[in-house]
């Protein structure tokens, strides 16, 4: 597959196989803008394919053959079975086929800087805030993260430099088929087991994927984490460390202070001498991690120190990192992704640094693989919160093969001496909140599924 993609400019019509997703819909768009016709189907509609619908791009919802019959190459995801009708068709027809992974892998290759941001928590808030110090530097990047960043109107962006800047996931060693010139790896933790199975198996992944770097690349990695650190020995270029703990990492951060919001401003040193001051409008110790290991990488790049300043003080999160949704009476409800321990643990963090009378969680667990080997330290996680709500597992990609329901984490969050509920219908969630939380309450919405539905209903006027 490797000729097809080093000949691309050979095609006329490529077609993509569940346009909708994140990354698909990111090289939908980089394809379009190219000069490509693109064409794409997917199960569903969403805001995703209705972006590549006003950009000009054909997209079917369900399947019409038609259009993967006439492509030149067909590009599909993870999510896409062999016995998908276009698939059984691409193979009737000899159309040449390639994985997202592969085809992102051929985008890194064809920037001389592609910049890959990893780890298993924190790549979304990270990546965006490289976007936007790029972005305030008319560094003109091409960019592709995994929410919505309302400065680009979008998950992507086309930009005309050498520069592409690329969140990058480690489920199923996808990123191992990249070219990265540089990589942030943010932490290194037990996720995604039913694919690796061990931690051993994750760490490992990781340290493949520092191999990939170059003599004149660099990577960029947490002190605070052990197995980052770990990496050192297989990295051939520059190896550059930030932390908050470790106060012998390269970049560090000093004299963090929270306003009323929970928002942070902190001191940057490097090796030991003052860098910069940093303020950040969004919440959360885990964001100042997240911001030094931006800080370290626009330095590398050699930003100037007060476009990174402007660039994280205008960074507001991207879509569903504790993103506010609105207020019903007083209570305040927010919005977030998490849905690993490490996670939330770091969102009940943030949510601590700002004011209210009460918290309210609302928790979907994500795969039933993920709840069953992190059950114990899911119950853990959410008794910081004062008041907990599970509703049930989203299985995702999965089938309920483990014997395990949002019941069993309701009564391991109990055995911890904390009351929770379990409540099955979205509907009688939204009752429940609307009926019992008071004035100056925070409701979160937490989980990778459907649980952003809740939201919206709660603040309905």
């Amino acid at each position: 597959m490797k000729l097809f993609l080093e000949n691309l400019n050979n095609y006329n019509h490529i077609h993509l196989i569940g346009i909708g997703g994140v990354s698909m819909s990111a090289i939908a768009e980089t394809l379009h803008r190219w000069g490509f016709k693109v064409t794409g189907s997917d199960a569903s509609r969403s805001p995703y394919t209705d972006r590549l619908v006003d950009k000009g791009i054909k997209v079917t919802i369900g399947h019409d053959l038609s259009n993967s019959k006439s492509a030149d190459l067909i590009i599909f995801s993870a999510a896409i079975k062999d016995t998908d009708p276009e698939m059984v068709l691409s193979k009737q027809f000899n159309i040449p086929t390639v994985t997202r992974g592969e085809f992102v892998g051929y985008l890194t290759r064809r920037y001389e800087e592609s910049i890959c941001v990893s780890g298993t928590h924190g790549k979304t808030t990270t990546t965006s805030m490289i976007a936007l110090c790029f972005l305030e530097a008319s560094l003109d990047p091409t960019i592709q993260v995994g929410a919505t960043l309302k400065q680009i109107n979008g998950n992507c962006t086309v930009g005309d430099s050498d520069y592409f800047i690329l969140e990058a996931c480690e489920y199923m060693e996808n990123f191992l088929r990249f070219s990265p010139k540089t990589e942030i790896i943010l932490n290194i933790d037990n996720d995604h087991l039913d694919y690796f199975k061990t931690f051993d198996n994750v760490k490992s992944a990781f340290a493949k994927y520092a191999k990939l770097i170059p003599r004149n690349g660099a990577l960029i990695t947490n002190a605070d984490d052990s197995s980052c650190l770990e990496l050192k020995e297989h990295v051939a270029g520059k190896f550059i460390t930030y932390g908050i703990q470790n106060m012998s990492a390269d970049y560090v951060a000093k004299n963090i202070k929270h306003n009323a919001l929970g928002y942070s401003e902190f001191d940057v040193f490097c090796d030991n001498k003052f860098y910069m001051h940093a303020r950040l409008s969004v919440a959360g110790r885990h964001n100042v991690s997240n911001a030094l290991a931006c800080i370290a990488l626009c330095s590398y790049y050699e930003i100037d120190k007060n476009t990174i300043y402007s660039a994280l003080l205008k960074f507001t999160g991207a879509s569903r990192r504790l993103e506010y949704i609105g207020s019903y009476h007083n209570v305040s409800v927010y919005d977030d992704y998490g849905h690993h321990p490490t996670e939330i643990a770091a969102v009940c963090k943030a949510i601590a640094d700002k004011d209210f009378r009460e918290s309210w969680v609302i928790f979907q667990p994500h795969t039933y693989s993920r709840t069953k080997n992190l059950l114990d330290d899911f119950a853990r996680s959410l008794l910081g919160f004062d008041n907990i709500i599970v509703t049930d597992i989203y299985a995702a990609r999965e089938q309920n093969n483990e014997n395990i329901s949002s019941v069993d984490l309701v009564n391991k969050i109990k055995e911890y001496g904390k009351d929770a509920l379990y409540i099955k219908k979205f509907e009688n969630i939204v009752s429940h909140i609307r009926t019992n939380a008071k004035a100056n309450d925070l409701v979160l919405t937490l989980g990778a599924g459907t649980i952003t539905q809740i939201g919206p209903e709660i603040i309905k006027p």
